[in-house]
């Protein structure tokens, strides 16, 4: 193949299922080059299986520009249609799968796992060419006519297990927010001891009462904040004495505390051992910090007068759980909840929650 008319890259041969596929470290300002094809080209069998999500580009765009120092991206993974060639740096047996490998220039390349980088990285170069430089690695199949690029895709993702956001959440190291709810949750004996800091959704009988990303979900609450939005002093204050306030004010935490009744049983028994409770708490824990920064302890303090027990249907059914009695938590049942809470504390309801109720109380 004539080197001044083929993609050409020092290389890491590999043998999978009796098919040769090759590794390369591709400089950063090649990859919009290479992966740059008419759709049109691509038959829509191939091209439904990889529809762009725009909305995901510009998250993963932000995530290089704003880390620069500190990114990290898998390999992309991609079919090549068209003439390729590989040739050993030396015919020894320890030696013989590096080597460089030559693609030719009008072969069609198509993205198996990685397109949203890919667009990512294209849009952190206009904003910083600087990051050309930098390399990805790239696993390349041969595929004529890209009969595979299918079956390909599928067989990537047919063992992928997404992470819990609660995994999430733990490890992220970035975040304000993240940080700050792992720094509450160790420094609360309640809620160190019993947050299950892997799981989304706990089991009848788990030892634990709270889940990190509720805790999470409910400090965003608090906070009035998105994912990656900085918390300033000041919120953090609030934040821990939040917490303190509340634990202390919630007396069926205080008996799991103290031995006299289980996590289990809690849940069970109360609403205040799930998590719609928690978000509905961090709702109005906005509201009491902005509209009553010198008066919202007594109000969380008053939260121990409350009837939590599920057995009271008449007020918790339709908010925090259904007819079955399964608790049942989305945005509406958690602002429903939030609105009896609210009430229960002589709190008057936003005009948008006065909606709301009056739609729960007509059946709607």
């Amino acid at each position: 193949m004539d080197a001044s008319f083929s993609y050409n890259f020092p290389a890491v041969r590999g043998n999978q299922a009796d098919k040769e596929h090759y590794v390369v470290m591709c400089p950063m300002r090649l990859i919009p080059r290479i992966f740059l094809f008419d759709e049109e080209e691509i038959p829509p069998e191939h091209r439904s299986q990889r529809i762009l999500n725009k909305s995901r580009v510009p998250e993963i765009t932000n995530y290089i520009l704003d880390n620069p120092t500190d990114y990290t991206f898998s390999s992309l993974t991609a079919s090549v249609d068209g003439e390729m060639s590989f040739q050993p740096f030396s015919n020894e047996e320890q030696f013989k799968n590096i080597g460089s490998l030559s693609i030719s220039l009008d072969s069609r390349f198509l993205i198996n796992d990685g397109q949203h980088r890919r667009a990512a990285i294209e849009e952190a170069l206009k904003i910083s060419p600087e990051l050309g430089d930098e390399s990805i690695s790239v696993v390349f199949y041969h595929d004529k006519g890209l009969r595979r690029s299918q079956q390909i895709f599928a067989d990537l993702n047919r063992h992928a297990v997404n992470t819990t956001s609660s995994i999430g959440i733990l490890y992220d190291h970035r975040d304000q927010l993240a940080l700050l709810t792992k720094e509450v949750v160790a420094k609360i004996p309640l809620l160190e001891r019993y947050t299950d800091r892997e799981k989304v959704s706990l089991s009848k009988n788990s030892p634990k009462l709270f889940a990190l990303n509720h805790i999470f979900n409910t400090n965003k609450k608090l906070l009035g904040k998105k994912k990656g939005e900085i918390v300033s002093e000041q919120e953090k204050g609030f934040l821990t004495s939040f917490w303190e306030e509340l634990v202390n004010s919630i007396l069926e935490w205080k008996q799991v505390l103290n031995k006299e009744m289980s996590p289990s049983e809690l849940r069970a028994t109360y609403i205040v051992g799930h998590g719609i409770f928690l978000e509905a708490i961090g709702l109005i824990g906005h509201t009491l910090y902005k509209e009553y920064p010198t008066e919202w302890k007594r109000h969380i303090h008053n939260l121990s007068s409350i009837d939590w027990n599920r057995s009271n249907k008449k007020e918790w059914m339709g908010r925090a759980f259904g007819q079955t009695g399964r608790i049942n938590k989305n945005n509406q049942t958690i602002q429903l909840t939030a609105n009896l809470i609210k009430q229960k504390l002589s709190l008057p309801l936003t005009e948008h929650e006065q909606e709301i109720e009056n739609k729960f109380k007509l059946g709607g």
